[in-house]
């Protein structure tokens, strides 16, 4: 068991920078990125993600949350002391962060496998890998106050 000290002052430290610039990061699929034919790229992650009549459920997104993000507030504030307390640079290291925990999990999902025919036409079996787009198309946006 880990012991973290100085909790107080980090806390203060990040209500000190709360204080002076509201921010949030946005990681996912952003609106805009879609598929050559114009699918969206986020309404094909929702399908995979959920599933369809025809697709079971790969929660992908839901399971990097489950399994990554208890390591993100100590992740924040180390962010915090390696930029000086910069917000938007804050941010835009936990948006890293949590943007590669996010096509780790796409690249390393294997259960449930692709059906038989769905293997045949692709070549190979990667449930959440096909033309890649997906994959491609995860981000993350650092938005503070007064942003446009």
């Amino acid at each position: 068991m880990a012991t973290l000290t100085g909790g107080d002052k980090l806390a203060k430290i990040l209500a000190d920078i709360g204080g002076k610039a509201q921010g949030s990061v946005d990681v996912g699929f952003m609106s805009g990125a879609t598929y050559p034919d114009g699918t969206p790229v986020a309404q094909v992650a929702f399908w995979n993600e959920f599933g369809t009549s025809r697709a079971p459920s790969r929660p992908f997104f839901r399971s990097m949350i489950a399994k990554e993000s208890a390591g993100w507030p100590e992740l924040l504030g180390k962010a915090a002391v390696s930029t000086g307390y910069n917000p938007r640079q804050t941010l835009s290291l936990i948006g890293e962060k949590i943007n590669d925990d996010l096509k780790s999990s796409i690249v390393g999902w294997q259960d449930p496998p692709n059906a038989p025919s769905t293997i045949a036409r692709k070549g190979f079996n990667k449930p959440l890998i096909d033309t890649g787009d997906m994959l491609r198309a995860t981000t993350y946006r650092v938005r503070m106050e007064g942003d446009e």
